[in-house]
């Protein structure tokens, strides 16, 4: 069994509002201080229900956190959450980005972001900044903007669907703009799963290596239930995230199909 299987109990230590949608909620803990970008946790709301959650910080002056986008009645919960509530939690778990290239350029949609802001945080520890599309609906549903602004400068460039801020279209579709204007050697992106193939496709194209975070329904964590396979691999511990050879691999199903809570298969919301 997996040594950070065991629920722990956490308490909320501070809340910031990212979005009208969107929430931060941060706390302490030992096993996550020591997680690595692009793992997950299960959060347990007592009362409720168990769900991954991306860590979008890790070690920040001691706290750690998850980012929250309110979509069902567990995000609700986590959404309306104040200082002092606690939580159950599992993990870290799953296996983390690779931190290849001198010249990445990373791709986020939405709430795909809070799995990404560790990995930028990772790549400016060892002297590499990387291009940061960051991806949204609108823009006021751009998450860590200020924050992704303060640490990379010029190198975050904006899209929104609407748009209302920075390029007008799609993340995907600008990520294969700046593939023709510069030399990338990596690319990074966690986002709606669309968004995602799209990328891959784009990169495939240009031969440039990517690691992408998938998402799907996970309970176990721990590669026991088999609701989040994808092709022959579980989400939860051969991903979530998935390099080249293994999107390859799934080609048939990424962004086109997945199973429901109950194991039926599904189209892929996009």
């Amino acid at each position: 069994m997996h040594r950070n299987n065991t629920i722990r109990t956490i308490k909320i230590k501070k809340i910031n509002r990212e979005a009208i949608d969107i929430t931060t909620l941060y706390f302490d803990d030992e096993e996550v201080r020591e997680a690595k970008p692009g793992q997950y946790i299960m959060v347990w709301v007592p009362g409720d229900d168990e769900v991954p959650m991306s860590i979008s910080g890790i070690d920040k002056e001691g706290l750690s956190s998850i980012t929250v986008r309110n979509v069902g009645i567990t995000s609700e919960i986590l959404d309306s959450m104040q200082p002092g509530d606690k939580l159950g939690i599992r993990g870290p778990f799953g296996n983390a980005y690779e931190l290849n290239g001198k010249n990445p350029l990373i791709v986020a949609g939405g709430s795909g972001t809070a799995s990404l802001l560790p990995l930028v945080e990772a790549f400016l520890s060892k002297d590499v900044t990387p291009m940061f599309i960051l991806g949204g609906r609108s823009a006021d549903q751009l998450l860590f903007e200020d924050e992704l602004l303060e640490i990379l400068g010029e190198r975050l460039v904006i899209s929104t669907d609407d748009g209302s801020m920075g390029f007008n279209g799609y993340a995907s579709g600008y990520a294969a703009l700046l593939m023709d204007e510069n030399e990338f050697d990596h690319v990074y992106t966690c986002g709606p799963e669309l968004m995602m193939a799209k990328v891959f496709q784009e990169t495939e194209r240009r031969g440039i290596p990517i690691q992408a975070s998938l998402e799907r329904y996970i309970k176990c964590a721990v590669g026991l239930c088999g609701n989040c396979v994808i092709g022959h691999y579980r989400v939860c511990v051969d991903g979530p995230v998935f390099n080249t050879k293994m999107l390859a691999e799934v080609r048939e199903e990424f962004a086109i199909s997945r199973m429901d809570a109950s194991g039926k298969l599904i189209r892929v919301n996009h």
